[in-house]
Order: C-alpha cells, then sequence, then structure tokens
C-alpha cells in the first residue's frame, strides 16, 4: 500500500532527512521518502498501519503532514516549483535547460537576460547541482574544520603549545548543512526567483521528438533545449566492491560518526582533499592510487613535494598499485593490493572511492534525440556548447573535461546564447579554456594554470622553467610554513608566461595572477617589473619570475 503526504514546515533538505526517519520508525513502514522542494512524499506501507500514527511521527519530529491519497511517485514528480510561473505560455518555452548547477542556472540567467521564456528542470530533490550541495562548499568547510582540530593539536609554531580540543562531530555536520543549505537557498531559489522569465520545473526530464521534453508525466515544448545535468561519483569495476559498498564523496562528508580509519581509493584532488581532511580529524588514513604519483595531471615537483607534506601529517600513500579486490567482514573492509609481484591487503574500518567522476544521462533519452557522445558517456560539444542535435546544447560537467564550476557557468552562458542566437540575434561566442585555473584544497594547497615545460615541448613550444621555494619567501620564513615551490615555465625568446604551478599556503589565491599572465600573452619581465606587495604569499611568482635571469639569494628584500 502506497500512501502520498503533504508536508508542512521543512526549511531545507536536513528537515526532509528528519521527516522521512520519523516515518521509517513507524512499525509497518517499508520505505518512505521526504522532498523539502515540493513538500511532498510517499510512503509504503503494510495494510492495517494507522494513518494517525504516520502524522503523529511527523508531528513528533517537528513538522506538520496530511496523508493525501494513493500515489505514484511518478503522480506528483511533475509539480512546477516555485519561485515562479515564468514568461511561458502553459507549457512551452523558448528554451528549456535540464539541470539546475552551475551550468543550468547561468544558461537560465543568460536567456533571461536575453529576454526569452526560459524553463530549468529539477530531477532531484534539490537545486543547486553537485558544487553547493555535494561538492565545493560541504568538502571545504569539513578541510577548513579539519584545518583549525589539526592546527590545535599539532601546532609547530615557536611558542605555542599544543592542546587536545574536544571534537564534536555531529555539530560539524550539522553546520556544514546549514551553510549549503542558506547558500542554495541565496545563490540558487532565490537568484531563480529574481528573473521573471524563469520557471523551476520539478521531475526526470527526456528528449523526445518535435521539439518536446517530457518532464515527470507532462510534455513540455521547446524548441531549443540545453542539458546540464552534470556528472556523479564513479565506482570502478573492482571484484567483490559492489557487494562490499564504499563511501563515495558525497556519502562520506554525510558519516554519523568518524571511523577509526579509512582506505582512499584514488590520490586525485578528492581524495587527498578528504583523505587529509579525516586524517587530520585523527583517522588513520591510507591512500592507494595505480598511478605511479599522486596528482598525476600535476608537474612530477608538485606531485613530490605535496607527497612529502601529506606523509609528514601521518598519512600513509601507496601509488602504483593495482586493486585486486574488496570484502567486507565484521564491520572491516579488507583491499586486496597488488604491488608489482607483491601482493597484500589492507584492513580499515570505511573505504572511500575517489576514482572520478560519471555523466548523469541515464534515461535523458540522448539516443533517440540523435545526441552524440563518447566513449564514456560524455556528450560531445563544439566550442559554442553545440552538439550533434542543432536544437540540442550541453553545458558544463556532463561534457567533460575540466570539471570545475567556473567552467561550467561559463558553458552554461556561452550555450544559452548560441542557442538563442536566431532568435535574439546577439552572435555566438566560444569559449576560451585557453587559461583554467585548477586548485586542489590540501594543505598545502595546489594551483597551477596552463603547460608544464614537458607539455610545451610536446606542443612544438623551446621552453625553460625554473623551480623557486617557498623557502626562500619572506612570507613563508614568518609565516612557520616553508613547505612548498614555485614552477613557472616560460617560452624562450619572447619569454611569454606558458605555466604556472605552486604548491603551498594559499595557492588557490596566488594562482589568480599567473591565470591572467597566462590568457593575455604577458612576459616573465611583466610580473618581475609590476609592484608586489611585501610580505605576501603572491610575491613568490615574483620571486620566482625573477630566478629566470638572477640569483635570489643575493637580492635584499624587494630588490
Amino acid at each position: 500500500m502506497k500512501l502520498e503526504l503533504q508536508f508542512r514546515g521543512m526549511t531545507c533538505l536536513s528537515c526532509a532527512r528528519h521527516v522521512q526517519d520519523a516515518l521509517e520508525a513507524v512499525p509497518g513502514v517499508r520505505s518512505a521518502n521526504a522532498s523539502y522542494p515540493t513538500q511532498r512524499g510517499t510512503v509504503t506501507l503494510d495494510e492495517g498501519v494507522d494513518t494517525d500514527a504516520l502524522i503523529a511521527a511527523v508531528e513528533g519530529a517537528g513538522y506538520g503532514a496530511e496523508v493525501l491519497e494513493s500515489a505514484s511517485p511518478a503522480e506528483h514528480s511533475a509539480m512546477v516549483v516555485e519561485p515562479n510561473q515564468g514568461g511561458g505560455d502553459g507549457n512551452a518555452y523558448e528554451l528549456l535547460i535540464i539541470g539546475t548547477g552551475g551550468a543550468g542556472t547561468a544558461a537560465a540567467i543568460r536567456a533571461s537576460e536575453l529576454g526569452v521564456s526560459v524553463a530549468i528542470v529539477e530531477g532531484a530533490d534539490v537545486v543547486g547541482g553537485t558544487c553547493v550541495n555535494v561538492g565545493c562548499i560541504p568538502s571545504k568547510y569539513l578541510i577548513e574544520a579539519a584545518a583549525h582540530y589539526h592546527s590545535a593539536r599539532t601546532s609547530s609554531f615557536p611558542g605555542i603549545v599544543a592542546c587536545e580540543p574536544s571534537l564534536a562531530w555531529a555539530e560539524v555536520v550539522r553546520r556544514k548543512r546549514e551553510i549549503v543549505e542558506g547558500l542554495r537557498q541565496e545563490k540558487y531559489l532565490d537568484v531563480l526567483a529574481g528573473y521573471e522569465e524563469i520557471t523551476l520545473l520539478h521531475g526526470r526530464a527526456e528528449l523526445l521528438a518535435d521539439g518536446l521534453v517530457r518532464v515527470g508525466d507532462a510534455e513540455v515544448k521547446a524548441p531549443r533545449v540545453i542539458v546540464a545535468t552534470g556528472t556523479k561519483p564513479a565506482m570502478p569495476p573492482i571484484p567483490g566492491l559492489a557487494e562490499a559498498g564504499a563511501l563515495d564523496s558525497t556519502t562520506a562528508m554525510e558519516l554519523d560518526a568518524l571511523p577509526d580509519s579509512m582506505i582512499v581509493l584514488g590520490a586525485g584532488s578528492i581524495g587527498l582533499e578528504l583523505g587529509q581532511a579525516f586524517s587530520r580529524f585523527g583517522v588513520r588514513v591510507v591512500v592507494l592510487d595505480v598511478a605511479d604519483r599522486i596528482l598525476p595531471q600535476e608537474h612530477p615537483e608538485v606531485s613530490m613535494e605535496l607527497r612529502r607534506a601529506l606523509e609528514a601529517e601521518g598519512i600513509e600513500i601507496h601509488t602504483g598499485v593495482r586493486v585486486t579486490g574488496v570484502s567486507r567482514e565484521e564491520g572491516r573492509y579488507t583491499v586486496h593490493v597488488q604491488d608489482g609481484s607483491l601482493s597484500c591487503s589492507v584492513q580499515a574500518e570505511q573505504l572511500l572511492v575517489a576514482t572520478g567522476r560519471v555523466p548523469n544521462t541515464m534515461d535523458l533519452g540522448l539516443v533517440g534525440a540523435g545526441v552524440q557522445t563518447d566513449s564514456a558517456g560524455f556528450i560531445i560539444v563544439d566550442e559554442y556548447m553545440r552538439t550533434s542535435n542543432p536544437k540540442v546544447f550541453a553545458a558544463g560537467d556532463i561534457t567533460g573535461g575540466a570539471g570545475y564550476v567556473y567552467v561550467a557557468a561559463l558553458g552554461g552562458g556561452i550555450a544559452a546564447q548560441a542557442a538563442l542566437s536566431d532568435t535574439t540575434g546577439d552572435a555566438p561566442i566560444p569559449i576560451d579554456l585557453s587559461a583554467v585555473p585548477r586548485v586542489t584544497f590540501t594543505d598545502p594547497q595546489v594551483a597551477a594554470v596552463g603547460l608544464t615545460e614537458e607539455q610545451a615541448k610536446a606542443a612544438g613550444l623551446v621552453a625553460r622553467s625554473t623551480t623557486f621555494p617557498l623557502a626562500a619567501l619572506p612570507r613563508a620564513a614568518v609565516s612557520h610554513r616553508t613547505a612548498g615551490l614555485v614552477n613557472l615555465v616560460a617560452e624562450e625568446g619572447t619569454d611569454r608566461l606558458l605555466g604556472a604551478h605552486i604548491v603551498g599556503p594559499n595557492a588557490g589565491d596566488v594562482i589568480g595572477e599567473a591565470v591572467l599572465a597566462v590568457r593575455f600573452g604577458l612576459t616573465t619581465r611583466d610580473l618581475v617589473s609590476t609592484l608586489h606587495a611585501y610580505l605576501t604569499w603572491g610575491e613568490g611568482l615574483k620571486l620566482s619570475a625573477q630566478t629566470f635571469t638572477k640569483d635570489i639569494a643575493k637580492l635584499s628584500c624587494c630588490a
């Protein structure tokens, strides 16, 4: 038996979880779900269960509810959700966007600015996509919290005595959820509500023929569509992994309690960021990766410098190893590893898999719509975000490439303008990915833009590079944080900056100057001749540029 309920008083995703937990605790309830955006849900229960018990359970959790009628999830999945009804004519819009993450929201805003009616569809319980809900925002909050806890426990600054602070993990998680919910409301729901031309729809979307898109049970007409459904964590086909189960980057940040130990599969940005955070919270962490070094996409010196810093904190790292199997018994994981001809196993209470992401293309109707994908399932687009179907565009992580929210947002705006160029007269603008910054939020941070020396030479350029140790930076000396480096790559002859690679505190903030230099063809001489405020981390770029022509050991401060 299945009942549909209308809820009252849910103000966030956590509220929906509380309601769902309360319902599932009622005897005879087999399963329950609660949607914060729609304020509705369904309960599957045995015959004879008193519906008053359901109401009482919800009220006991601090919310209100009433039983509506028997319904299947599809019967309420196509509800139109405010902020507004937008400028569409019934179920017809000039542009329909599938996905409310960085790419989709940026596309909707650009379309609204161009004066057209636009519908944006979300198939999940919450809007905002990966970054605000399960990616950038929550992970960086946990990283920041872990840094404060670690600093108090292990203070290495001269004259400061370390202590053993208490850790309220449940409060850390609760506050993380509050931050997420606040930014989701402020940066997505409220933003969409501010544009009269935008209508927000909820339901699973599927591309149909003749300019139609199915949203839940309804059919919506739109001559142009942008697909921006993003990605989700991948689970590799390791024997036993599916049966044993594992954490991914989403569920790891929702643990009810900290484990005593954790194995992390994957030494890319996500695995290292979360691995270090859990290590700093007191969890014994072992990182395993098949690549021969951590962050294999970065400069080799960068990988080596970061590995030294992580291992100095007690994180155990094994690269160049192959995981041959996973099992779980009595609440502990065993991961079987092969290192060359040697075989061994590693055990831990939790297993986090951070080995990449896969596109969210399930049931979108891409094949029927003639939208081509690559071998990994990512939608193939050109520089205007056009797909193989002239009426369908795609933007964001669903297109592969650099999986950063700022790249997704840029692509979303470009997709909207290109899709509507025939209607508005605004010429399409190609996407410019010549200078994409990337940051790994470990401590020290890793930030980079442009080419390594090897990549420059492979591209046919005559290049040279220099590496400046942060130990020679005055700011690092006074901060007592000397681990790190700055590597710059310049073109021989023109002196044009081709790439910058940084390991150090606040590297993500420092890289901005290098991004501008790479994009606009500035030289290392331009960096040297530009005034840099003294005793800042940013001065490291200037000093690194100076090493192309001078021995900085023979220079005074700022000289």
